[in-house]
């Protein structure tokens, strides 16, 4: 049990230096955002090979959802406009996944301890996300668009989305700033590794 808890505060405390220890200076520029954040350029690459999941995609969905915002919450309900009561779902993190559907992650994934909080854990779980969309609604993993659109309204609700017209737009953003991080990415690509270090 004691030693359970300390890997568990050992795996936190790693997870909060290497997520939140400097937050990007311009999340319009993905290459200045893996120059910044090594180990973030190190995670999406590991969630590229194990789940097929495009780099450029992984991080404009998190752009989307969070602007890389590791504490990102949705507003809250008020009690008569001024008691803060709920919040309105309970998406959070980098990935803005919910509840429901990060315990269908840990659980397939066998991960216990993953936390949205973690850059590392938040891009895994849109790796797998975005295979399962690719396997339960055959979205191609690099259509932008649709993949994007499975990601807000959920596998369930994918076929009905042109009855929610608000995500049509969010899609449409995906897919822009995705094929302008692809662009960049090919700028800059020369100059990143995922061999700087040896951790993790």
């Amino acid at each position: 049990m004691i030693r359970n808890r300390f890997k568990f505060l050992l795996y936190l405390s790693l997870l909060i230096v290497t997520s939140c220890i400097s937050a990007p200076r311009d999340t319009s520029n993905t290459c200045l955002m893996f120059t910044d954040n090594y180990f973030w350029y190190k995670f999406v690459k590991n969630s590229e090979k194990k789940w097929g999941a495009p780099v450029e995609l992984q991080m404009a969905i998190i752009q989307r959802e969070s602007d890389f915002d590791w504490l990102a919450a949705p507003e809250w309900d008020k009690l008569f406009k001024v008691i803060p009561y709920k919040r309105k779902s309970s998406a959070f993190g980098y990935s803005q996944a919910i509840n429901k559907t990060w315990e269908q992650f840990k659980t397939e994934t066998d991960q216990p301890l993953a936390l949205r909080i973690s850059f590392n854990d938040s891009v895994d779980f849109i790796g797998w996300y975005i295979n399962k969309s690719s396997q339960l609604l055959k979205i191609p993993k690099d259509d932008y668009f649709k993949q994007y659109i499975a990601y807000h309204e959920g596998w369930g609700n994918f076929k009905n989305y042109k009855k929610s017209p608000k995500v049509i737009p969010y899609a449409r953003e995906v897919d822009r700033v995705a094929k302008k991080y692809k662009a960049q990415l090919n700028q800059c690509k020369n100059q990143l590794t995922t061999n700087k270090y040896f951790i993790y």
